[in-house]
């Protein structure tokens, strides 16, 4: 009878831990997102929108694990390979003009592999 609690309580407990969803991860969308109110400033220069600015530290929090972290670079790199227009010194001052600190750049020419 005890052993026959021990396997119920064992199948229990591996039924609960597949059945718990892992953390969701960024995607390309949620980059997307955060960073469309940027993209008059990104092809324009001037100033990023306080709307852009919160883009950006929205994308921060999204993305606190290295793998986050490439996964956004990424996205934000085939996002600027797409637009011809992108001004690259616009989006490397980017953070520092929103006053943050990222090391998730928006270039098309990004190694992502060599984030951290």
């Amino acid at each position: 009878m005890k052993g026959a609690i021990v396997i119920a309580l064992l199948v229990a407990l591996a039924v609960i831990h597949f059945m718990a969803e892992p953390a969701s991860a960024v995607t390309c969308e949620d980059v997307n997102n955060a960073l469309d109110p940027c993209l008059p400033y990104l092809t324009g220069g001037g100033s990023p929108s306080s709307g852009c600015c919160n883009g950006v530290r929205i994308l921060i929090s999204m993305a606190p694990t290295t793998s986050d972290r490439r996964t956004a670079c990424q996205c934000a790199k085939d996002a600027a390979s797409r637009n011809s227009n992108l001004r690259e010194d616009a989006a490397a001052a980017l953070p520092s003009k929103c006053g943050v600190q990222t090391n998730i750049p928006i270039s098309p020419n990004t190694d992502c592999s060599s984030i951290s």
